[in-house]
């Protein structure tokens, strides 16, 4: 059978693309080296508890349409993501606000607060940040930097803090209110079953074939469709001509504890460079309290430890390194996509950008609009 499109990758952009395509009467199989669907947002059921095997995902917009968009195809629940950190035996609120820094300091007031990190700012002599470190200190200070940052950070990308480029903390929330809901949106939640049922509502209808691994059989691949969305690596699909781009990955080691509460919070984090993970989720935080139900409804809890690492060969890539020398590299195999024009190009992956699951969906409507009209 030849297809109109076949889309490589079962994840939220290729289940999007997919969606749409089929709307439009085309033909469309998705493929994917993965035995399940929905990418690294796949939640499956264990203990009652939806798990999200590949790290908290938490879905945020003030984008009307994206939200509308993905209530078509589940209900959300009305999550908050409210972190907290660990530093040594001290626990912290996220995003920094009004209780961090009476936590911290001991104050009371937005005035008084704001004038500890301006002393703090001040003694360090940062005018305009070159890195990390120095637009952290400049956000809140030398204190809350030491403890809640600089180890954290190093971990997650595995870089000193004086490496790394100073965006990558521009999106870190610091407000002065009591307020512990780290997303500044105007939409959020989680979808009541997982997110893997709200893929399968996504894919309803679309022939989708697991464990099919597009590079293993690419020549038979590329012959059986009339275009190809492709949601891997973009430097893998051209073979890595110019060297590889560079992630980050990340190692999960999940349990299940005869407990029925574990840390109280569905995410802590762990901001000490000694400590070898970056978070601990306990998954039933994200769904049971949230409703309203308590947490013994549920005898057992399900808890997942996040290891940041460099990504090997075989590794699964999580995060592009957006610095200066992967952006130039990734420039370079973007303009061999010109010579492309039946490869479509999308995702994290493909386009090697930190997306989050909002993004990747108004990316891929944007580009289904562009294809199919």
């Amino acid at each position: 059978m030849k297809y109109d499109y076949l889309v490589v990758g079962a994840g939220l952009f290729g289940a999007v693309f997919a969606h749409e395509a089929r709307q439009k009467g085309k033909r469309v199989l998705v493929i994917d080296k993965r035995p399940h669907i929905a990418g690294n947002i796949y939640t499956e059921t264990v203990e009652g508890i939806e798990v999200h095997r590949y790290g908290a995902h938490i879905f945020h917009t003030s984008n009307r349409e994206v939200w509308d968009y993905v209530q078509q195809f589940a209900d959300f629940n009305r999550y908050t993501n409210s972190p907290v950190a660990r530093w040594r035996d001290e626990v912290y609120n996220l995003p920094f606000n009004m209780n961090t820094f009476a936590r911290m300091w001991g104050v009371k007031t937005p005035a008084e607060a704001k004038a500890m990190i301006d002393k703090q700012v001040a003694e360090a002599g940062i005018t305009e940040p070159k890195n990390l470190e120095e637009q952290a200190i400049r956000l809140v200070g030398t204190d809350i930097y030491e403890r809640l940052v600089k180890g954290y950070t190093a971990k997650q990308w595995g870089r000193p803090c004086t490496e790394l480029p100073a965006f990558i903390i521009r999106r870190l929330p610091v407000r002065f209110v009591y307020d512990n809901n780290y997303f500044n949106d105007d939409y959020q939640g989680i979808p009541i079953g997982g997110y893997t049922k709200m893929v399968e509502n996504m894919l309803e209808g679309v022939e989708v074939r697991l464990n099919e691994d597009f590079f293993a059989k690419r020549a038979e691949w590329e012959v059986c469709a009339d275009k190809i969305v492709f949601t891997g690596m973009i430097d893998e699909f051209f073979g890595c001509r110019f060297g590889r781009l560079e992630y980050r990955s990340l190692r999960f080691e999940t349990e299940v504890l005869d407990e029925e509460n574990y840390q109280g919070n569905a995410v802590v984090n762990y901001t000490e460079a000694e400590v070898p993970y970056t978070r601990i989720i306990e998954h039933k935080h994200f769904e049971l309290l949230c409703q309203g139900a308590k947490a013994g409804t549920v005898p057992k809890t399900v808890i997942t430890r996040e290891y940041p690492a460099a990504k090997g060969e075989s590794d699964e890539p999580y995060y592009p390194m957006n610095d200066e020398k992967n952006n130039a590299l990734y420039a370079r195999y973007k303009e061999l996509t010109d010579a492309q024009p039946n490869v479509i190009f999308g995702g994290r992956l493909g386009q090697y950008k930190y997306y989050d699951m909002h993004n990747v969906v108004a990316e891929a409507l944007a580009a289904a609009r562009a294809e199919l009209g």
